[in-house]
């Protein structure tokens, strides 16, 4: 946890009542400073822990989360205001890539041997990845267990100190996380927390860190970018999404239609890997759509424990998605469940609309609230064609019969994460990177992928004999270049067929 004493401090706020959940401390630029500072040293230490050591604290820290799941949810359900069991299934998707991370990273980052070639047979050849020092990890609020452990967890795996910037939308929880790690670590401060605006965020990316793993929307990660790029500090970056949902012809569409809905819905819309345009191919459009519709009559947002989903975290997303509901409506969309007046804060009741332009608002930007554009499309490749036209490319779905068709389909959507007959699945495997392309960010979390983000590649060799001829010499002879040349041309110079 952070130590500073600014008298400086801002609160956060329940969303749906708008009461005071806590109140924090405002980090300046030097009280950032000396957190990384104290980073620096519980680095040094953390590293020379070793892997066995290491893998023993965190699984304890697993533990830990684990006993304390209901007290962390509880505070993401009043910070957020999505409902809590939707934050205890945030914080056992936590735990699992924790306990992952925790147990693979020696596998993944530890020193292997590597075949040197005949070029090079003296050379012993050993290819291992160390830590990279200090991470500084920029959380968003929508997930602010789950997306932050993905870079947290798999940082320390790879041996390196965090600093933590929570969303100050979300800061009780990011320093509950630290609080909980420092009861299994408590030697050194190698996982802290600084709270504050996007000021204290700033400060943190030009601190000097070694990497700054950020989760946010695509003009904050510019800003970022550009306070990193003063210290050339390497970021990996998660940046939303306009995802796409394709129901082929032959799908099962009554669970095709429960998965969209769920999709776009859940968190009262506020994903980034969230369902927010669905493509149909046409012969099952209409019975797709009345089973979709049917499903999402039935929501209620609210924050008691019947609810559905909870309010939009962020007073300033609810104007952007009426803006794109009245968008879509003035184009010619036609709404099938809701409309502007679903809009009703803090909450937004489930929208659907029909018949929306491809250039409108609600197709091209990100909604980020509980709404959904349906599109009839003449085939599958349509589908496709008009799913990949975005600049986004985070994740995407498609419900299919045909496992030949989806896994084509999948592959050449353009997305980092991909999931068929399931929505967002990808989330719930460890063992696969999590990432996108274009405005949705670059880089990779979670897998092996995720750890070799926070790691640096050390490659090193060990002559063990003299070959006959050295030709990284002065002293090499021209028969000694042609025997080389000869031994190229016999391995390398024929033609294949």
């Amino acid at each position: 946890m952070s130590v500073a004493t600014e008298s400086t401090t801002f609160t956060s706020l329940n969303p749906a009542t708008g009461e005071v959940v806590g109140e924090h401390p405002i980090h300046d630029e030097a009280a950032v400073a000396a957190a990384v500072g104290r980073a620096r040293e519980a680095a040094e230490w953390w590293r020379e822990l070793g892997w066995k050591e290491r893998r023993l604290r965190l699984l304890n820290y697993k533990g830990a989360l684990t006993r304390n799941l209901n007290r962390v949810a509880e505070l993401v359900h009043q910070e957020t205001g999505k409902p809590l069991i939707d934050a205890q299934l945030e914080m056992v998707l936590a735990i699992t890539h924790l306990d992952w991370a925790a147990r693979n990273a020696r596998k993944v980052l530890g020193p292997r041997n590597v075949y040197p070639g005949l070029a090079a047979i003296n050379q012993k050849c050993v290819l291992e990845y160390q830590p990279l020092g200090v991470v500084g990890v920029i959380g968003p609020w929508n997930y602010p267990v789950f997306t932050p452990m993905g870079s947290i967890a798999y940082a320390l795996a790879a041996g390196n100190a965090v600093v933590f910037k929570p969303s100050e939308y979300t800061p009780g929880v990011g320093l509950l996380l630290a609080e909980l790690f420092g009861t299994v670590v408590t030697e050194k401060p190698v996982f802290q927390v600084v709270t504050g605006l996007g000021a204290t965020g700033a400060a943190l990316a030009r601190s000097g860190v070694d990497k700054i793993a950020f989760t946010g929307s695509g003009p904050t990660a510019r800003k970022v970018m550009a306070a990193c790029a003063e210290n050339l500090t390497p970021m990996v970056a998660e940046c939303g999404g306009k995802d796409a949902f394709i129901v082929d012809a032959d799908a099962d569409l009554e669970a095709a239609a429960d998965a969209a809905v769920f999709g776009a819905m859940s968190n009262a819309g506020q994903t980034c890997v969230g369902v927010e345009r669905i493509y149909v191919v046409e012969s099952v459009y209409d019975e797709f759509l009345g089973k979709l519709a049917d499903k999402a009559k039935g929501l209620r947002p609210g924050f008691d424990r019947e609810a559905d989903y909870g309010p939009v975290t962020m007073p300033g997303q609810l104007p952007i998605i009426e803006r794109h509901i009245r968008d879509a409506l003035g184009k010619g969309g036609k709404a099938v469940v809701g409309g502007p007046e679903s809009v009703r804060e803090p909450y937004v009741e489930p929208v659907i609309i029909t018949d929306v332009p491809d250039d409108s608002a609600a197709v091209c930007e990100e909604t980020f609230g509980p709404t959904i554009t349906v599109h009839r499309v003449r085939d599958a490749e349509e589908a496709l064609e008009k799913a990949n036209r975005t600049s986004y490319g985070l994740a995407g779905t498609i419900f299919s019969g045909s496992r030949s068709r989806a896994m084509d389909l999948a592959r050449r959507m353009r997305s980092g994460m991909t999931s068929i007959n399931a929505v967002i699945a990808f989330a719930s495997v460890p063992a696969l990177p999590f990432g996108g392309v274009g405005e949705s960010g670059f880089g990779r979390i979670h897998g092996a992928d995720g750890l070799r983000e926070f790691a640096r590649a050390k490659a090193i060799t060990r002559q063990r004999f003299n070959l006959p001829a050295n030709v990284a010499s002065f002293s090499r002879t021209d028969k000694d270049m042609a025997r080389l040349l000869q031994m190229v041309n016999m391995l390398h110079g024929k033609r294949y067929k």
